[in-house]
């Protein structure tokens, strides 16, 4: 019965599918594929966007121009919010690359260096900015 739905309707409730079960509601038949693939796609760009999004608000706090008091809650705040934001665009990736979503090969190579560095516990955007050398000092 789902591979009877019109196109319109497989995108209303693709768009409602959480990262987890995305991909799965691909093997329903290519129009679902068709459809989880561009949605994962569109979540892969989000979350980019919300990464860069993030990383400018911490920019402030580079500078070292910060209230003492706050500053740990701060860093541990951006710490957690950029590092969850980059655990599910990972997943996202990941699925879609396992599951011949990606055709780009640049894309391909992204991926997979990405996968690589976050299971070495790397930073796989570059995201760890540094503190001033003020702000290092225990």
């Amino acid at each position: 019965m789902l591979d009877q739905l019109p196109v319109e309707i497989v995108e209303r409730i693709v768009a409602k599918i959480p990262d987890t079960d995305l991909i799965a509601a691909s093997k329903v038949d290519s129009v679902w594929w068709q459809e989880v693939r561009q949605e994962a796609y569109k979540r892969w760009k989000n979350y980019a966007t919300t990464i860069g999004h993030v990383q400018a608000l911490g920019k402030p706090f580079e500078k070292g121009n910060i209230d003492w008091i706050s500053f740990e809650d701060v860093n541990d705040f951006y710490k957690r919010w950029i590092d969850r934001l980059t655990e599910d665009q990972l997943y996202i990736m990941e699925k879609m690359l396992r599951n011949g979503m990606v055709v780009n090969p640049q894309e391909r190579e992204t991926i997979e260096h990405a996968l690589s560095e976050q299971r070495w516990g790397g930073d796989p955007w570059g995201l760890n900015w540094e503190w001033n050398e003020w702000t290092q000092q225990e």
